[in-house]
């Protein structure tokens, strides 16, 4: 099977965001909606995706997992929705030590999700619905469980083998110390020791993540050339691009250093830009050959970075023309409800990204992160990474994030560039804080004995029906965290035709999004307070009042509403008003 010769055809571009800017708009505009001086139009540029997290999602065989089968038969609700492609996390073959972000064969689906043809029936349905497909690829560590790290732990030092990870002599007379003094993301040393077969204490290995997830060493050729085949085995399937996984942690100081740290690390090392395991210059090489791969290829294929790397000025590195497609805004994303900041990261994000010919991209929420309603409702620090429970400080009033959530979506895709949907955030979904420990999942919480609650909060099985088993999440009542018992009045057939629901904020938004050209428009701030928010965005003004006054509504017909006015802008609301 050649490139050009996908399992099916591939499918004609579906309008994302509207018209396509006119040769004769100034650079300066064009830079302004976080595109290039171009024609043009990908669909990507101004695309809505929307994350699926599959163990979550829908279950059809009734184990209490989601699974592809699943996502499958709910397909239909998405492109209701409005979105315009799905992006699965892991489904690949895992012990599943850290919910499939722990790989251990990158071209075959785990039982617990189905089948490669599973996966086949599931894309060629999204593709016949016009939902195009993007799957996570895990570049940075496999599975334990992988061939080549059974393998490796099997051969001896200075093995080929053992090149293909990170494996060190350890420090200290007998070597009991580790390599150097850098810490796992989950909490602990970065470092573990293996016994040797001659059953000896050994060599050391490198894992960011979960001792089960040992990093491969990018430096090897044949660490690229394998994953040059995992991305043509997906892209010869049919998908349309990668979710990247820690695009920012491939390569690592050939020196492997100490290195000072003098506050937690947030999230994958954002915290710490000068730490020698993350966002070293080595990692554009690697993205440059994936660009390569994925061109080769018709219908924009993309790749997509989960870089957690600031300021936003560097982060636009890893999407220049010859790299990345997109690359997450975490910034975004982590930023208060405060109006100051918020304003700044948008102005930071469009000169940014359009910089590099990129679009600018937005999110809220995703499988890593507290959810947003209730993240931009806490009054005490939230710290990537951690988590919040029952004893968290500063936790939110529902009603409090219930208001900041939508009013914060509806600014959010009023935004030129793209946008990122976390599943069940169109239902409004919380936080859950009340898990029990024993049925805690993520390995954060028992990496740090529970002092920190990780991210199980944002990954419980989302409600579908109010009043079947398990919400409709599983027709066994079965889900693999356990579902709080008010989250039907979250279901989604609860919120079905309310027009002041989550739901159908979300429909219409997403529906004048793509009726206005929002994603594809020159984005002017025009009059407004520092907490109130107020910006030109093609013939459409959005204002978002995050003060604590009502303030005045600008003139003209309110197409899209976070909250029902009264002839003002409440507290914590956002709305879309066309010219009169």
């Amino acid at each position: 099977m050649t490139a050009a010769e996908p399992v099916w055809p591939h499918l004609p571009e579906r309008a994302a965001g509207g018209p396509t800017p006119a040769r004769s708009v100034p650079l300066d505009v064009l830079r302004m909606a976080g595109m290039a001086a171009s024609t043009t139009t990908e669909w990507w540029r101004t695309a809505v995706i929307y994350q699926i997290y599959p163990r979550s999602f829908a279950d059809a065989s009734g184990d209490g997992i989601g699974d592809l089968a699943g996502v499958t038969a709910r397909l239909d609700s998405l492109a209701a929705l409005g979105v315009d492609a799905i992006w699965l996390s892991p489904f690949y073959r895992s012990p599943q030590k850290d919910a499939g972000y722990d790989v251990a064969d990158f071209t075959d689906v785990d039982p617990l999700f189905g089948t490669l043809e599973d996966f086949d029936a599931m894309a060629s349905k999204a593709h016949e619905l016009g939902l195009r497909v993007i799957v996570d690829i895990v570049p940075n560590h496999t599975s334990d469980a992988h061939a080549w790290f059974q393998a490796a732990r099997a051969s001896a030092p200075g093995s080929v083998e053992r090149a293909r990870y990170i494996f060190r002599d350890g420090r200290g007379p007998n070597g009991e110390q580790p390599p150097n003094n850098w810490e796992s993301v989950f909490g602990g040393s970065a470092w573990t020791r293996l016994t040797e077969p001659d059953g000896t204490p050994g060599q050391w290995y490198l894992h960011l993540f979960d001792s089960s997830q040992p990093d491969v060493d990018w430096t090897n050729e044949e660490v690229r050339a394998e994953f040059d085949r995992v991305l043509r085995f997906w892209l010869d399937r049919g998908v349309d691009g990668f979710r990247v996984d820690v695009a920012h942690g491939l390569a690592k100081h050939p020196d492997l250093p100490d290195f000072v740290i003098d506050e937690l690390i947030d999230s994958m090392g954002a915290a710490q830009m000068g730490h020698p395991a993350w966002a070293q210059d080595g990692v554009h090489d690697i993205w440059r050959r994936w660009r390569a791969v994925v061109d080769d290829y018709d219908g924009d294929r993309i790749l997509t970075a989960e870089a957690w790397v600031e300021p936003l000025s560097r982060m636009a590195a890893w999407v220049r023309p010859d790299e990345m497609h997109q690359a997450f805004n975490f910034p975004y994303l982590m930023t208060p409800w405060d109006g100051t900041a918020v304003k700044e990261v948008i102005d930071d994000s469009l000169e940014a990204f359009s910089s590099v010919g990129a679009p600018a991209t937005w999110v809220l929420s995703n499988h890593d992160v507290v959810r947003h309603p209730s993240r931009l409702a806490l009054t005490a620090p939230n710290p990537q990474g951690v988590g919040i429970g029952p004893d968290s400080p500063g936790l939110p009033r529902p009603e409090v994030a219930r208001a900041r959530g939508r009013a914060a979506t509806l600014l959010m895709l009023g935004l030129p560039g793209s946008a990122y949907l976390f599943q069940g955030e169109e239902l409004g979904l919380p936080e859950v804080l009340d898990i029990p420990a024993d049925r805690r999942q993520d390995p954060t919480f028992h990496r740090t004995a529970g002092e920190r609650y990780g991210r199980d909060g944002c990954r419980v099985p989302i409600p579908w029906e109010a009043d079947a088993p398990a919400c409709g999440f599983s027709p066994t009542g079965e889900a693999w965290l356990p579902q709080p018992s008010w989250w039907g009045e979250f279901a989604r057939d609860r919120q079905e035709g309310d027009p002041g629901s989550s739901l159908e904020m979300y429909r219409a938004a997403l529906a004048a999004r793509r009726e206005h050209g929002l994603a594809a428009a020159p984005l002017t701030w025009v009059s407004g307070t520092d907490d109130v928010l107020v910006a030109r965005i093609g013939d459409v003004t959005v204002a978002c009042n995050m003060s604590t006054e009502a303030a005045a509504l600008p003139a003209g017909r309110v197409i899209v509403s976070s909250e029902a006015l009264d002839g003002t802008l409440p507290p914590n609301a956002t709305a879309w008003i066309l010219d009169a």
